[in-house]
């Protein structure tokens, strides 16, 4: 095991059409615990594909801010914005999407 998988702590994965989303928590050599948020595309090039990938780290010091702010901008969105939209219905289809790679993928220690 590479030392990038070691520092890995908890992983999840959202396949969202195109899109994958994964959230991992990671420790530094410090035992300091943070989190990456990575959005993975896949573009069509030449004759095959290429991967475009962003990255967020979040740090312990903003986790409950970041969380706070991510719920007051989400909860609006889907009650004033989109009060006919039955969420449940991408919750179910991504989480059977990725119930493999879950069962496959290290938990909390």
């Amino acid at each position: 095991m590479d030392e990038r998988e070691q520092e890995k702590i908890y992983s999840d994965q959202i396949k969202a059409g195109k899109r994958t989303y994964f959230f991992d928590v990671k420790a530094t050599r410090a035992n300091d615990y943070f989190l990456t948020i990575t959005e993975s595309r896949w573009h069509p090039q030449g004759g095959g594909f290429t991967c475009e990938k962003h990255k967020l780290f979040l740090y312990k010091e903003d986790f409950d801010t970041f969380t706070e702010a991510l719920r007051q901008t989400v909860d609006p969105a889907k009650t004033e914005l989109l009060p006919d939209v039955d969420f449940t219905q991408f919750t179910k289809r991504n989480r059977e999407e990725t119930d493999d790679y879950a069962s496959r993928t290290p938990k909390r220690e």
